[in-house]
């Protein structure tokens, strides 16, 4: 059975698109950042096609991405968790942004709520293990609600808190509040949580962790990251 083209009736290349997705979603710009960008490189298209194209375009991407990844991270990333929580405002109301961040800086998981409560946590922690399996150590805050999520599935024994402990999910904050202050922040809980997951994906994508590789090794994986996105959805 043949893939349908999900770029068929579209008068713009796929290479455009995916370029205009890209920058919108990975760098901290605007829809208008990218419209001046792209008229710089000769393509002429309005800020409304690139919101289009994102909104279109962008939840497939990642969910390729996703699909390439969990077969080949899974086992690996399952050593260790970090979990943390930040606040988000949608129209002067405060929800929360759950994300599970691997021991690499690989963000498995991005889920938001209204509350902060055990439910909320129970909810996103059956959301993250479903997708990639129960990890061998989870470190988190002091967050009762975690204690008492975790009690429930029977993973209490696992859990690990520490005043420094959980640095690597605050740092995995950075990139997601840089975007947020670029887009003024969000409107609708149904948007922030489709461009969170868009996000987290195409970040792990294009994340090298530059700081662990020599120059030439880092610039063979950003040129293999970026030619796998040049073949997303492509057939």
């Amino acid at each position: 059975m043949t893939k349908s083209d999900p770029f068929k009736g579209f008068q713009s290349s796929p290479e455009i698109i995916r370029l205009a997705v890209v920058l919108y979603v990975r760098f901290p710009l605007s829809l208008r950042n990218v419209e001046d960008l792209l008229h710089e490189r000769g393509v002429e298209i309005s800020h409304e096609t690139v919101r289009f194209w994102w909104n279109r375009f962008g939840p497939m991407f990642a969910a390729e991405i996703r699909r390439q990844r969990i077969s080949r991270m899974r086992a690996y990333s399952n050593w260790q968790w970090h979990l943390d929580e930040v606040f988000v405002k949608i129209k002067g109301e405060v929800h929360y942004l759950w994300r599970a961040v691997d021991h690499e800086g690989e963000v498995l998981e991005s889920y938001v709520t209204k509350t902060r409560d055990r439910k909320a946590a129970l909810k996103f922690l059956k959301k993250s293990m479903m997708r990639h399996g129960r990890p061998h150590i989870l470190v988190t805050d002091k967050l009762r609600s975690y204690r008492a999520a975790m009690k429930d599935i029977g993973n209490a024994g696992r859990q690990e808190t520490g005043r420094w402990l959980n640095n690597r999910a605050e740092n995995s904050h950075l990139p997601f509040r840089r975007r947020e202050r670029a887009m003024q922040r969000f409107r609708q809980i149904r948007c922030l949580q489709k461009f969170v997951t868009v996000h987290a994906s195409v970040h792990n994508h294009f994340n090298q962790e530059r700081h662990f590789y020599s120059r030439q090794n880092f610039k063979l994986n950003r040129a293999a990251a970026l030619a796998e996105w040049r073949q997303l959805c492509s057939g």
